[in-house]
């Protein structure tokens, strides 16, 4: 259960230099992200945080306290991913500038921490260079366990993708950690490392909602999928406040 933690690209000396909506306090400027365009309702949390932050093709909820995101939201269909199915991948890690320093993750946190840089928005469901180009924020990545990361967590992320390719419509895709109370933390910036991670998958046009709940190890399998109601319950998040949801 989660605590209280819980297109054009700039080409300069031919490297890529992703650009950003402005910073806003809230979502407001990326409802689409949202079901009904209402973003989740999360119980306070601690000082540093929560901020909102807008990209191209998801928008997250920061935790300068854990450094990581509380969540990551994204909006897929079958016409973005046939686009993102062309985008080759970066890997160009970056810190992020919108953030106070004293609040994100460094790349140097991650270094010979033994995880994995996790993307919670993965790369391969952005439609465009530089949507590719920013999903590799690392106010997008957690401490990932890095066979979890490579194998068990990208078969959820290629299994989300088949089911919104076939989808009616849009599919709302919500996905972020798990903290326990006392959090074991990577590099000097004390950045959290999860428990577990949860993939939510609600369509819009069934109304039907699941979610996808795994421990964050390397031995870690994707089991069945729990039920909205449940994914509430572990988390004390309502994801989709004004959603009609069918269980």
């Amino acid at each position: 259960m989660i605590k209280r933690l819980i297109a054009a690209l700039a080409l300069a000396s031919g490297t890529l230099s992703p650009t950003f909506p402005a910073f806003a306090a809230d979502f407001s400027q990326c409802p689409q992200f949202f079901a009904g365009g209402v973003p989740p309702s999360v119980p306070a949390l601690q000082a540093r945080g929560p901020r909102a932050l807008c990209f191209d093709a998801f928008a997250v909820m920061y935790s300068g306290t854990s450094k990581t995101p509380v969540y990551v939201a994204e909006r897929l269909n079958r016409a973005q991913l046939i686009d993102a199915k062309d985008e080759e991948r970066t890997n160009r890690f970056y810190e992020e500038a919108r953030l106070p320093s004293a609040d994100r993750s460094h790349l140097n946190d991650y270094k010979g921490s033994g995880f994995d840089r996790g993307h919670m928005a993965p790369a391969a469901d952005m439609p465009t260079a530089q949507a590719m180009a920013q999903s590799f924020s690392l106010a997008n990545m957690v401490p990932q366990a890095p066979v979890n990361n490579r194998k068990s967590w990208a078969g959820i992320e290629k299994a989300t993708r088949k089911y919104a390719m076939r989808a009616d419509g849009d599919v709302y895709v919500i996905s972020g950690p798990v903290f326990d109370a006392h959090p074991s933390t990577i590099g000097a910036g004390n950045v959290a490392v999860p428990t577990h991670l949860f993939k939510l998958v609600y369509d819009a046009s069934s109304h039907r909602a699941w979610a996808h709940w795994i421990d964050n190890t390397d031995e870690a399998r994707a089991g069945k999928p729990i039920s909205y109601a449940e994914l509430v319950q572990r988390t004390g998040i309502q994801f989709l406040p004004k959603a009609d949801v069918r269980q």
